[in-house]
């Protein structure tokens, strides 16, 4: 992903009402081509979101909804274009970024603490507003599969053969053996 969002929807946050906001992102034709563009897509078809953004704890903001969008790859195997469909839940808190709780847990020794199983470290925000635009191309992008195959093609790949044993040409390692023997 690029520095600079293809969508960018930023939602004031500072007084959000306890119930939220409702968030929906719609897309045009030139957002459509720029996602596409920065993704690596042949084409964005439909691109559509919806958030609900709600105070979290004390001074922290919540970002949850869904993503639809419908995309055309290039198939790995026979860059013939796909179209492939992307539903994806999205769950995120963000915190300002003097917060105690975007801090990194260190040990003793200095060393990061992470768990694998755990919750995420919040994302961190400045000023009054979320870009909950960036957030959906975010999502977005973690969904997309990078390696979109075609239906009905075999997983694996036949391994390479070249005909009879005696074509077939002598690893490197046997002859650094041949080279150790002799010495």
């Amino acid at each position: 992903m690029t520095d600079k969002p293809a969508l960018t929807y930023p939602v004031p946050v500072l007084h959000l009402p306890q119930k939220g906001v409702i968030v929906k992102i719609g897309t045009d034709e030139k957002e459509r081509a720029a996602l596409a563009r920065t993704h690596g897509l042949e084409a964005v078809n439909a691109f559509d979101a919806e958030f609900l953004v709600t105070p979290w704890k004390r001074d922290g903001i919540r970002v949850r909804g869904k993503i639809a969008a419908e995309i055309v790859q290039a198939c790995v195997v026979t860059l013939e274009p796909l179209i492939n469909r992307i539903e994806e839940e999205v769950d995120t808190i963000f915190v300002p970024e003097n917060s105690r709780l975007a801090r990194i847990q260190l040990d003793e020794s200095g060393e990061m603490l992470l768990d694998a199983d755990g919750d995420d470290i919040p994302e961190t925000f400045a000023g009054d507003r979320i870009d909950v635009g960036a957030v959906a191309e975010e999502f977005f992008e973690l969904a997309i599969d990078p390696y979109p195959r075609k239906p009905g093609l075999p997983e694996e790949t036949a391994p390479l053969t070249f005909g009879d044993d005696e074509n077939k040409p002598e690893s490197p390692f046997a002859k650094l053996a041949q080279l150790r023997d002799k010495t």
